[in-house]
Order: C-alpha cells, then structure tokens, then sequence
C-alpha cells in the first residue's frame, strides 16, 4: 500500500494515524523499551491499517540499547541509601518509569574509590541514560558521565557548568521565603545553618537567605557550615551559639541540620520557638516527628525524581526536552508558628 502521494507510508504518517509522537510509534514498530500497551496497541493498528513497512536497519540499532539506566550519585558512606531524600527521588522515578520496559540500576560513587566500576557500569550498552545527583564541587562522577556519551539528566545543578538537561528545585527562592518568615514573625538576629561550601543546593539556599536578611537590614554574618545532617546540624548549632548567644532564629539547609540544631538549643536551655525559631527544609517525615514539629521549606522530592525520569526517556529517544525549576512553599509548623 502507497500513501496519498503514490509513495510507501512514512513513520510521520503512522504516529499521525495512532493519535502519538513520532517517537512513540518508532518504539513501538522497533518493539523497544517504555511503550505502553495502549500505545503498541494503537501503532500496530496504525501499521496495518496503512501497509506501513518498517526500517530494518533502524530497528537493528532500537535493539541494541540495553533496557536499563542508572541513577548515580556520589557518597562518602553508605548512608546515602538510607537517606529519605533518595527514597522519595527513587519513588518518583519509579512511577516514570513504571508503564515502561526499562530497569533502574543504583550507582553509588564514592568519590575517593570506586572509579573503574562506575565506567564499566556506565559503558554501552549496559545502560541507555543516567541521572546524576548528589554531585559535590569538582565531582569526578560528572567527569564521568561526560565521558561515557550517555544522555544525561541531573537532578540539582552541579556547582560548576551548566548541563543540557536537568531538574532542580527553587532553592534561592525557598531560602529567601525560609528568611522571610523569620523576618517578619519579628526576629533579629537570623543566623544560617548552611549546607557544604561545594554543594550547589546549599550555596543557592545560603544566597536566598542572604537576599532576605540584607533586604530587612540585618547582619548576614551569622552562617556556620556543616553536612547535610543532624549531627551537622548540632554541630553547626553550638558554634553559633558560642559566637552569639542572642541568636533568636535559625534557618537550616535541610531538616536533618533544623533537627540537630533542635537538640543543641535543647541541651542550653533554649526554648523553641520562644526562645529561638527554627526553619528546615525539604519537609521530610522527620520535619514532623521533630519535637517541636518543624517549620519548613518544602520542595517536591518525588516530582524532582519523576521529571527527571520523564526527560530522560525523552532524551534517550531523541528529542530535546526543556530543564524543569520546581517551586517551593512554606509550611508552618511549631518550631516557627506565624
């Protein structure tokens, strides 16, 4: 069978036909990974209802991809898998990736050891794509990456360059309202329990708070450093508390650090939020397992995991998908009540 023209069906003409993108029907012809049965099912019509006669050569190359990626992230321990932020990103990737064919791989980097297995992993055709996290300054995990030729999606920017594709959260803008809310509940001295100097996440989240607290005219200067955990988190807390005892506020890079300054205040006698007020964010479990509960800056864990998947599939499939900036919002909880 010809098409209107006289010449044989074109693939355009099939995606047309089955109500899909070209890059669906080009999955389901070559029978290739991430097709849904509503959509092989609408394509195979397509085909024979047009006398439609598939590439060979094109389908020889569909089938050599290897049903697979990989969500790398670099680690200093193995904590990472106990993280609840990696939790929700894997769920959300999961439910990206659930009406498809394709399986996740977990890669952990450690970013003194493990080289040689990460490019072997990362090595065609083990995997179509990767998605990056947890990057930390000049990571080798990105040169890595970069060098293996797969697409790639990472979620949360790297400190250094900028990549094609990735998912990132409004961190400025969320350490900005984090402030605000401290600022305008009446509190003066606002210090900052920052993230790690090499972590993108951590540095955005510093400068919005900054932004806050230059605008209403008050010191900047009370930021202490530390991991993104509850140890850190107390650890940060006791420094500041020796440099300034009349510290009426906090706001921390995540709730793991909002948690541990929690217990320093604790163990001197201050209460929360009389005493002090304290900001997290990222609203995991422990925000409100916290005692008082947490006042937070929320930021879409599981939505960052899904848009990520999403455009990876887009990526591996050959398209040109856009980057994603998710919001976030203020949650109001009792260690910072309005």
């Amino acid at each position: 069978m010809t098409g209107r023209t006289g010449r044989p069906p074109t693939l355009d003409q099939v995606a047309e036909r089955a109500g899909v993108s070209r890059s669906a029907a080009s999955r389901a012809i070559n029978n290739t990974i991430h097709v849904s049965p509503a959509t092989r099912r609408a394509v195979e019509r397509a085909v024979r209802e047009l006398g439609y006669v598939p590439n060979v050569t094109a389908q020889a190359l569909a089938r050599q991809k290897g049903g697979a990626v990989v969500l790398a992230a670099s680690h200093d321990n193995a904590e990472l898998l106990g993280d609840p932020f990696i939790g929700q990103v894997i769920v959300g990737i999961a439910t990206a990736l659930e009406d498809t064919e394709l399986d996740l791989k977990l890669l952990l980097c450690n970013t003194e050891h493990g080289h040689d297995r990460v490019r072997r992993m990362l090595r065609r055709p083990r995997a179509d794509g990767v998605m990056v996290m947890a990057l930390r300054g000049d990571d080798p995990l990105q040169r890595m990456v970069e060098e293996s030729g797969l697409p790639a999606v990472y979620g949360g920017l790297p400190l250094h360059g900028r990549p094609d594709w990735f998912v990132d959260v409004d961190n400025r803008g969320g350490g900005r309202t984090a402030a605000e809310h401290l600022v305008g509940l009446g509190r003066r001295r606002i210090a900052t329990i920052a993230g790690p100097v090499d972590s993108h996440a951590a540095v955005a989240r510093l400068e919005g708070v900054t932004d806050a607290l230059s605008v209403a005219g008050l010191d900047t200067t009370l930021v202490e450093h530390d991991d993104f955990t509850r140890d850190g988190g107390a650890r940060a807390m006791e420094r500041l508390l020796r440099r300034d005892p009349t510290i009426d506020a906090v706001a921390a890079a995540s709730d793991n650090m909002a948690a541990g300054a929690l217990q320093a205040l604790h163990a001197h006698g201050r209460r929360v939020p009389r005493d002090v007020a304290v900001v997290g964010f990222d609203d995991l479990p422990i925000a409100q397992l916290a005692r008082p509960t947490l006042t937070t800056v929320q930021q879409p864990i599981r939505s960052l995991g899904h848009e990520m998947a999403r455009i990876l599939l887009a990526v591996v499939d050959g398209e040109s998908p856009s980057s994603v900036l998710l919001p976030t919002r203020l949650v109001v909880r009792e260690s910072a009540p309005a």
